[in-house]
């Protein structure tokens, strides 16, 4: 596989540099400047190793992350973003859904191929845009075949199963294509003028009849077990490719037959061997994996059973996965060698050297995310680029409703989120959404009602909407 680096080009090692990724981080990420560093050296380092020679390339492995942090810092959006930034495969996982043998829980596995499933979808769209303008032309020309209703138009249909046979034995295409005839001059101008109906959209709410293909075979009951869950021996799959597609007619409107068509015609133009060729190829030299909740597994045997008996057990199935191992799945066999690892915890009850020394030793770079108090939540609900105060914002003006927020509003939403997180758990950031939803939950239901209006939050607003539930402890738990 080594031979398909085309995820990270020369051109993008000039681009991406360290500074540059935290500057996009901190587009979408308030503070945390040293988890960022941390990410962005990585990142470099996973760059700066397609740049080397085949000999040295396979010996270089990547710096796998350990965030250490309270919940609601920004250690899930820091990874996920990293991955958008470069295109890589990314999958979230939690590491407390896994167990060792003979405890009910996941496959340790089953996160690789969670990530190769992954990259094979965003290969897939990626091969569908390259080809989406054919297709589009394809899927037009054969909606104006359906709209003109001309005689052997289309694709003819398979009348049983001896056909499809036959037709497979003797290697011939399911499909006979329409024998083209010269067109009259009238068919030509009506055509034309059907064309530039379809394209301005005019047409898009008519009923048309088409055929569509559609996969059809009997749903076999899967029986998973330890080592067995998800393991891509697909039987629907093998069967599926043996016989051709069938095909029904459904009568759609023309704006969702057009789609429909572009999708079908699209799939016909790329090649799924080479789509997940190269997305195996980039789940093993690119992906990310994210392992959430390392904490809840850190600490060693206990001789009283209980819900801690199987934690060392769940690190010892880690362990090879971390360190480098092969994992089948339904595209072939996986190395883990070069895929990055960035686990997190909040180690508030736990520390990092519970872990067993080995998994220590794979996550070598350590990093703290600090607590959020009342001005990063300042900075968190106007600076990002999808900050919350402009989601708001963006989707009461649906509605006709425009909210504006004053500096001291936001100030007072912020010192009220602090506020709760002191006084109940602290979940971080994301107790400014539950402060926000209810911040915002009377106009949110009586938008459509007073629009068009114009509301200020100002502190006089917040205060008065969530008086109650702020001097009501109790009821903040339950609310806020």
């Amino acid at each position: 596989m080594n031979s398909q680096r085309t995820n990270h080009p020369s051109r993008q090692l000039e681009e991406l540099t360290p500074r540059r990724i935290v500057a996009q981080l901190d587009r979408y990420i308030v503070g945390q400047a040293q988890a960022k560093r941390s990410v962005a050296i990585a990142l470099r380092n996973r760059m700066r190793r397609q740049q080397l020679s085949d000999e040295i390339r396979d010996e270089v492995i990547p710096k796998n992350i350990l965030m250490i942090g309270p919940t609601g810092v920004g250690k899930t959006e820091i990874a996920r973003r990293l991955a958008r930034l470069v295109r890589a495969p990314f999958v979230k996982v939690e590491a407390s859904k896994y167990t060792e043998v003979g405890y009910v829980g996941r496959d340790v596995d089953s996160m690789v191929r969670d990530l190769v499933e992954a990259a094979v979808r965003m290969v897939r769209e990626e091969k569908v845009e390259e080809v989406r303008e054919r297709a589009e032309a394809r899927a037009l020309d054969r909606l104006l075949d359906a709209l003109q209703r001309r005689p052997g138009s289309g694709s003819s249909r398979l009348q049983s199963f001896g056909d499809a046979m036959a037709a497979m034995l003797q290697q011939r295409p399911v499909e006979t294509e329409r024998e083209e005839s010269e067109e009259s001059d009238e068919e030509r101008v009506t055509r034309d003028a059907l064309r530039r109906r379809l394209l301005a959209g005019e047409l898009d709410d008519q009923m048309i009849e088409i055929e569509v293909e559609e996969s059809r075979f009997m749903a076999l009951p899967v029986f998973s077990g330890q080592g067995m869950e998800e393991l891509g021996i697909n039987l629907q799959d093998m069967l599926g490719g043996m016989f051709p597609k069938q095909r029904r007619r459904r009568t759609v409107t023309v704006g969702e037959a057009r789609s429909l068509l572009i999708d079908q015609e699209a799939e016909r133009m790329i090649d799924m061997d080479q789509v997940t060729g190269e997305a195996v190829d980039r789940a093993e030299q690119s992906g990310i994996i994210f392992i959430d909740e390392m904490d809840k597994i850190a600490g060693r045997e206990r001789t009283m059973g209980g819900p801690d008996v199987s934690r060392e057990g769940v690190q010892r199935g880690l362990l090879p996965i971390v360190e480098g191992s092969t994992v089948m799945t339904k595209y072939g066999p996986v190395q883990t060698d070069h895929i990055l690892f960035v686990a997190a915890g909040a180690f508030h009850t736990v520390k990092p050297s519970d872990l067993i020394p080995e998994l220590q030793g794979r996550f070598p770079l350590r990093v703290e995310l600090s607590a959020l108090g009342e001005q990063d939540f300042v900075r968190i609900l106007s600076e990002p680029q999808n900050s919350l105060i402009r989601q708001y914002t963006e989707l009461m003006k649906t509605e006709g409703v425009v909210l504006e927020f004053t500096e001291e509003g936001v100030a007072e939403i912020a010192r009220i989120a602090a506020h709760v997180n002191e006084e109940t758990e602290n979940i971080g950031a994301r107790r400014l959404h539950t402060v926000m939803e209810r911040l915002l939950e009377e106009i949110s239901f009586e938008a459509s009602e007073v629009a068009p209006a114009t509301i200020r939050v100002t502190p006089e607003y917040v205060k008065s909407q969530l008086a109650d539930v702020v001097k009501n402890l109790d009821l903040t738990r339950y609310i806020l």
